[in-house]
C-alpha cells in the first residue's frame, strides 16, 4: 500500500515505530531512542540517549530518491569534507558497513531507506536577526560547492534530481503541479501562467552551459546552515541535484521572498559568492527570475505537502503573496 493511503498521524506514528526498531541496524546505544524533529520529504529523528549520544536518523519518503541516488549524495558530501571544501556532516555505518540501510513495517511501503548520520554541533542563523553576514557566508559555500562540483568526478552510476524548468515548472515536475496550491483561482493562474512562460523564456535564453548549470545543492537555506565555533556547516543535502548555480541563492530566501531585507541579502550573498568564485554581471541580473522560479516550485510543495506543519503554516496567504511577487517581477522582466 501507498503511504497517501492513511492519515497524516497514522503515517507518523508508523514511522516513529520504524525508526525505532531499526536503531539495532547501526551500532547505537542500547538505551538510545529516536525521537521526530522534523518531517518534509523525508522523516528527521534525533537519536539521543541519558548519557550523551546524539546522531541523527533519516528515513527517507517513499518513491522519492532510488539507493543509486542516494549513494551519489552521500558520496558527494564525502568529497566536499575531505577536500575541505564545505564541512559536511558525516555517515553512520550500518551493523553490515553500508551507508544506507533499508527496513519494512506492516501498514508502509516498504523498503523504507534510512541513513544515519554523526550529529553536527551549530545553531542556526536566526531570521530574526541580522542576516546580512550569514547570506555572505551562504554565498561563499555556495561557490566553493559550485567549484568542487564542477571539478569532481562523478560516479560512474550517478543519478540526482534534475532541476530545470521541465522538472519544476513543467510536464515532469519534482514536487508535483504549482497549480494545486490552496486558493488558486482564475485570477491567479492567470499572473502565474504569463510569469511561468517569462521564466521558461529567460532560462532558455540563459542556457545551461557547465558554468552556470550544473550539480548544487538545491535547499541551501538558513535551516540548513549551522555555524559553531564562527565555522559554518553546510546539512541536509537530499534535495541536491542538477540545477542552475543561481538557484542556490533562490532556495536562500525560501519563504521570505517578499521579505524588504531580499535585496540587501542578494547583496550579500553575491558579495561572499565574489570572494571564491567569479560572478559574471548577466548571472547575478538573472538571480530574481531564480527565485521566482523557486516561489513556484514552492507553491507546488504546498500543494502536495498540504498535511506538513510548514504547508499549514503558510496557507492561503503564500499564493496571495504570490501572485504579488509575480506582478512586480512581470513588471520589471515581463
Amino acid at each position: 500500500m501507498s503511504d497517501s493511503a492513511i492519515s497524516h498521524e497514522v503515517l507518523v506514528e508508523r514511522l516513529a515505530v520504524l525508526a525505532n526498531q531499526s536503531l539495532t541496524l547501526w551500532n547505537v546505544p542500547q538505551d538510545a531512542s529516536a525521537r521526530l524533529i522534523n518531517l518534509s520529504e523525508n522523516a528527521t529523528y534525533l537519536v539521543e540517549n541519558n548519557s550523551g549520544y546524539r546522531s541523527i536518523l533519516r528515513v527517507h519518503r517513499e518513491d522519492y530518491h532510488t539507493l543509486t541516488a542516494i549513494e551519489c549524495e552521500l558520496a558527494w558530501m564525502r568529497d566536499l569534507h575531505d577536500s575541505d571544501s564545505v564541512i559536511t556532516p558525516g555517515t553512520i555505518k550500518g551493523i553490515d558497513g553500508k551507508d544506507t540501510q533499508s527496513a519494512e513495517l506492516d501498514g508502509l511501503l516498504s523498503p523504507r531507506y534510512m541513513v544515519m548520520f554523526k550529529f553536527v554541533k551549530g545553531i542556526e542563523p536566526d531570521e530574526d536577526h541580522d542576516l546580512i553576514e550569514p547570506f555572505e557566508e551562504l554565498g561563499e559555500i555556495a561557490a566553493q560547492t559550485h567549484i568542487h562540483s564542477i571539478n569532481w568526478k562523478r560516479p560512474s552510476n550517478f543519478e540526482r534530481l534534475i532541476w530545470d524548468f521541465e522538472h519544476m515548472l513543467g510536464d515532469q515536475p519534482n514536487w508535483g503541479d504549482w497549480r494545486e496550491a490552496p486558493a488558486m483561482d482564475t485570477a491567479a493562474l492567470n499572473v502565474l501562467e504569463r510569469q511561468a512562460t517569462v521564466i521558461q523564456n529567460r532560462l532558455d535564453a540563459f542556457g545551461k552551459g557547465p558554468e552556470r548549470f550544473g550539480l548544487i545543492h538545491a535547499d541551501m537555506r538558513l535551516a540548513n546552515l549551522l555555524i559553531h565555533n564562527k565555522s559554518p556547516r553546510l546539512i541536509d543535502f537530499d534535495d541536491c541535484g542538477l540545477g542552475w548555480h543561481m538557484y542556490d541563492f533562490a532556495a536562500g530566501v525560501s519563504f521570505m521572498e517578499d521579505h524588504p531585507q531580499v535585496p540587501d541579502l542578494k547583496n550579500a550573498w553575491v558579495k561572499g559568492y565574489r570572494k571564491v568564485r567569479d560572478l559574471p554581471a548577466e548571472d547575478e541580473h538573472e538571480i530574481d527570475t531564480f527565485v521566482m522560479l523557486r516561489r513556484m516550485v514552492l507553491l507546488a510543495w504546498i500543494g502536495s505537502h498540504s498535511e506538513t506543519d510548514l504547508a499549514k503554516e503558510q496557507g492561503v496567504d503564500f499564493t496571495r503573496v504570490s501572485v504579488n511577487l509575480a506582478e512586480k517581477y512581470l513588471s520589471e522582466f515581463g
